[in-house]
């Protein structure tokens, strides 16, 4: 049964770690689904691993704006939740999954026809570029299941629940365990598909979630069927959710363009086993990250219905607390994974050249993890505070104008080549950091809290 939480009274710490464990946690299984995609994929072999590895830019395009909008969504209604307006809780619930499932339906038709080419902007050729196409659209033929997961889940964590998603990923990883190799390498009788194998087995488990956590939220007592069919989907109610929403897709969109950036200096200093080590690597730090991540949930939820709520010295000490914990979790990953970095690529690839590529990309951005978790958890305040533009312009800056600035100065200009770009991440992520945190601490003060 999904329940409410009140997260504008009692303990900070335990309510945040109360939302954030269980997202972490149903993250880590998460990461592990990739994981287990790309240690499938390094067994067909390196240039299989390499399309698929710049697929995943082309894949997070589609995570981008999905999840953007989603993030809208639970901005509205954590606020609606702190002033305690159930009808506009309603109609945010309804407007959102309508407007999530338009925006799924074109992102198919657009993936599946423009994937390919953008995998070829990026470099791929050859085998690695067909494998990377299969995967893609076959994931983008999906998108609506990814949407309606989106929506969901966002409104969930805007109440401060986060277990029914945690049980869908952690089923999820289960099945995908069993679903992989039997679409991938054919057994019992069915067709060997490589990668498409990959992205189909990922298709079938968003699929199962979108029955899951329907039937979850269909239990909460907050949605009771009589109020959802009264509650109408209001124009104004759409453009307030794109309001919060787009610049939020917009962020996460200049990820995916960073990506991309990365990707193009990787292909123009490096090979294949450069981009497979990279693919590889990102996946490790993804897990290194994964504790602190589920605060970014928790921080948006609980600044949302507070801020809601007017309660804005709650508010900053939700922000506080909720960088000290992240900062503490990332030091001591930092220290983990260092020195098991080797180790760690060598689990997926054992060539020699994408475990040298990766442990070199480890070494150098492991010193940007705290970062990103100041960087995210400012970013959830300004969400939470109905301010979201301010992380589109961060977003330009780390993702685009300044990588393409220093990958050139340090990677071509001054021949460091591929350490330059890893360098340049480092740089990149802090100094955007920076700029959140001076941006986060002027609209508190703007609520006439410092």
């Amino acid at each position: 049964m999904v329940e409410q939480i009140s997260l504008t009274e009692g303990s900070i710490r335990p309510q945040l770690l109360k939302i954030a464990v269980p997202m972490s946690v149903g993250l880590f299984f998460n990461t592990l689904f990739n994981v287990v995609d790309t240690f499938y994929a390094g067994r067909l072999g390196t240039e299989s691993l390499a399309g698929m590895s710049a697929s995943f830019s082309v894949f997070f395009i589609q995570n981008a704006l999905l999840s953007g909008l989603a993030t809208g969504v639970s901005a509205l209604m954590a606020q609606a939740l702190g002033r305690k307006d159930q009808a506009t809780i309603m109609r945010l619930k309804n407007t959102g999954l309508v407007l999530m499932v338009s925006l799924s339906l074109f992102l198919t038709s657009a993936g599946l026809i423009g994937s390919p080419w953008l995998l070829h902007m990026l470099g791929a050729r050859g085998l690695a570029l067909s494998e990377g196409s299969r995967y893609v659209r076959t994931i983008y033929a999906g998108s609506l299941f990814w949407g309606i997961n989106a929506v969901l889940q966002a409104i969930m964590s805007a109440h401060g629940q986060t277990r029914p998603y945690r049980n869908f990923l952690i089923i999820g990883f289960f099945l995908n365990l069993i679903l992989d190799p039997l679409f991938i390498f054919g057994w019992l009788g069915l067709p060997k598909m490589g990668t498409m194998g990959v992205a189909l087995a990922t298709v079938l488990v968003q699929a199962m979630g979108t029955v899951y956590l329907s039937w979850q939220i269909s239990k909460h007592k907050v949605f009771r069927s009589e109020d959802l069919d009264r509650a109408q989907i209001k124009l104004k109610v759409a453009a307030d959710i794109l309001t919060q929403g787009i610049p939020a897709a917009l962020n996460m969109l200049t990820i995916a363009l960073g990506v991309f950036v990365i990707n193009w200096f990787i292909y123009r200093f490096g090979s294949d086993a450069a981009t497979a080590g990279y693919g590889v690597a990102v996946r490790i730090e993804q897990l290194a990250l994964l504790p602190a991540l589920g605060l970014n949930t928790a921080t948006l939820a609980m600044v949302g219905q507070n801020a809601g709520a007017g309660k804005y010295d709650r508010v900053r000490g939700v922000y506080h607390t909720s960088l000290k914990l992240g900062v503490l979790i990332m030091t001591i990953g930092m220290a983990v994974l260092y020195p098991l970095a080797p180790w760690l690529i060598s689990l997926f690839n054992q060539d020699l050249g994408v475990i040298a590529e990766g442990t070199s990309y480890l070494r150098i951005e492991f010193l940007a993890l705290n970062a990103y978790v100041i960087l995210n958890v400012c970013l959830s305040l300004l969400q939470g505070l109905k301010k979201p533009h301010h992380a589109v312009w961060i977003g330009l800056y780390r993702q685009i104008a300044m990588p393409i600035l220093i990958f050139n100065l340090l990677g071509r200009i001054l021949g460091l080549g591929l350490p330059g770009i890893w360098w340049g991440i480092v740089f990149t992520t802090w100094s955007g950091a920076v700029a959140a945190l001076m941006i986060a601490r002027l609209e508190l003060k703007r609520k006439g809290r410092v």
